[in-house]
């Protein structure tokens, strides 16, 4: 039957492949391009994001992250209140602002 399965022999093994510079070369590697893929861009939209909310003032038309739409009508420190209908102000987390629209937008919904 060994003319069916070939005989596996040992061999030499050869000198160490590989080495711990070449580790390391990928390590860095891996780790610049995880840098400019993922945390350098999210930083950026973290610092906009940021300079959005310290710029907000009263009469900026925003919309929240839960998609409510509304005119900013009083602005303090960590909280806004927004109009989101006549006669109707809720209070809102500056944080939790995901964009400030144009002016005139609310009257065109």
């Amino acid at each position: 039957m060994d003319f069916l399965i070939s005989a596996a022999h040992a061999q030499e093994g050869g000198a160490a492949g590989g080495g711990m510079i070449e580790f390391l070369i990928m390590i860095v590697i891996f780790f610049a391009i995880m840098y400019f893929l993922i945390i350098r861009p999210q930083s950026k939209r973290a610092k906009e994001h940021r300079s959005m909310v310290e710029a907000l003032s009263k009469g900026d038309e925003i919309v929240t992250n839960g998609g409510v739409a509304g005119k900013i009508t009083e602005v303090s420190d960590d909280f806004i209140k927004v109009d989101i209908a006549d006669g109707v102000n809720v209070a809102v987390q500056k944080q939790s602002v995901a964009s400030v629209m144009p002016k005139g937008t609310l009257k065109d919904l």
